[in-house]
């Protein structure tokens, strides 16, 4: 292969060397030494130097899903069902107060690729699992008989735009859509929505949507919304002009008014939950690509209040990334040190404190992260579920796994856990978006 001139900048010497060979798409250029994945997880994981090459690493988990009968494998105390199968690319769950369950089946809107990068990523989301149209639809499911399985389940609210986040504040439950907020009336036992969405206030979204996904949580006293928006690229060359209200918490009343950024610097926020003990709002966060197997750590963290942690200039604090154009010091100088890394690159999105009496006493407290997979790494991480154990409201101990067997084998995506929630008995139930499931963690007996 006749390698693009090194001139170029590093996105387009990726599109042009990945374009000239498909099979790059499946397995591109080599890591180097990786890390052992614990070393980039707690709240001091090791940061080694970037690592720049004419690919980035790629090692795509094929999408194939899950055989006849088969379920992730639980860990020990744990036991594991299906909750709902046949599902359309469940991203995102809401647990009703009468124990009714809402999830989100959604996709990415479907665009016309910018350019040669972007044709390229497209082609490796479509391995990865992310390729079908948006079913674009709200679903209930509705476990009546207690027996923790779904027995029915209805289009709960449909002709939605990419939903994602959702929360009910008292009689009104509010929806994420990718571009917008969006509200209706909700009683409780409602199993379909026939009143037409308000709009509450619009989201960032087009000409350009790199990161698509919206979450959406209201505060304790159901006065605020809260709804998060990633980045319009990896480290900004789509143009800085293009991240207003980006990598990003937005703020807003009930009605949208009051709308403001409440932190900033945040490359792909999606997770977000109240810590019990300490009332503080934390959120999961995807950070940057391309400059090795080994950074830059996903992270949770406490939300500081105009807070700024980093992106693009920087991560983990004052680590500069020199890919940015321009560079920005004074920035740099102000970015917060996340609390507590969740791994390079493995796509911690799901967020839920557990608040429930299902599990043992250790877990009260403690925070349930979905980790949908990396494509950016060699070998892979992810594609798991993991419990940071909480003190006092602080992490106070190693990431422990909770559901895992994801990938079969030969390295097959069997399914990618996305969101997190609990349900009104206790159990852990886990979206999977390639498995077309939910699946429901119990205590084993």
């Amino acid at each position: 292969m006749r390698h693009p001139p090194l001139h170029l900048d590093q996105s387009r010497r990726t599109a042009l060397a990945l374009a000239a060979s498909p099979a790059l798409l499946l397995a591109a250029c080599g890591g180097g030494p990786a890390l052992p994945p614990s070393a980039t997880f707690g709240p001091n994981p090791q940061l080694p130097a970037p690592r720049s090459t004419l690919l980035p690493t790629m090692r795509v988990a094929k999408a194939v899903g899950w055989p006849a009968g088969a379920t992730p494998t639980p860990a020990p105390g744990f036991a594991v069902k299906a909750f709902a199968t046949g599902l359309n690319h469940p991203r995102w769950l809401l647990t009703l107060p009468n124990g009714d369950v809402l999830v989100a089946e959604s996709n990415g809107p479907k665009e016309k690729p910018r350019n040669l990068r972007a044709w390229v990523m497209d082609k490796v989301q479509q391995m990865a699992g992310a390729g079908p149209a948006s079913p674009n639809r709200i679903t209930l499911l509705r476990d009546a008989d207690g027996d923790g399985a779904a027995e029915i389940r209805t289009p709960f609210m449909t002709g939605l735009f990419s939903p994602f986040g959702m929360t009910l504040v008292g009689d009104r439950l509010y929806v994420a859509n990718t571009d917008s907020i969006v509200r209706v009336p909700y009683a409780s036992g409602q199993t379909r929505i026939e009143a037409q969405p308000q709009k509450v206030a619009d989201l960032p979204a087009f000409p350009i949507d790199h990161h698509w996904t919206k979450n959406l949580i209201a505060n304790p006293d159901g006065t605020k919304l809260y709804a998060t928006v990633g980045s319009n690229s990896n480290v900004g060359e789509n143009g800085l002009d293009k991240e207003a209200e980006r990598a990003a918490i937005l703020e807003f009343n009930l009605d949208g008014s009051g709308r403001r950024v409440l932190a900033t610097g945040l490359r792909n926020p999606n997770g977000m939950d109240w810590q019990p003990d300490s009332g503080q709002l934390w959120v999961a966060v995807n950070e940057r690509d391309e400059i090795g197997n080994d950074l830059a750590p996903d992270y949770m963290t406490a939300v500081r209040d105009g807070g700024f942690y980093g992106w693009p200039f920087s991560y983990w604090g004052a680590h500069v990334d020199r890919r940015v154009r321009p560079q920005r010091p004074e920035m740099v100088a102000r970015a917060i040190v996340p609390d507590y890394g969740l791994g390079a690159h493995t796509a911690s999105l799901g967020l839920v404190f557990y608040r429930g009496g299902l599990f043992p006493d250790r877990y009260r407290g403690g925070a349930f992260v979905g980790q949908h997979g990396s494509w950016n790494r060699d070998p892979p991480v992810g594609y798991k579920v993991i419990f940071v154990p909480f003190t006092a409201g602080r992490p106070s101990g190693p990431p422990q796994d909770v559901l895992t067997g994801f990938r079969d084998e030969d390295g097959r995506a069997r399914g990618r856990p996305v969101g997190v929630t609990v349900d009104r008995a206790g159990a852990l139930l886990v979206a999977d978006d390639v498995g077309n499931a939910v699946w429901r963690v119990t205590a084993a007996r």
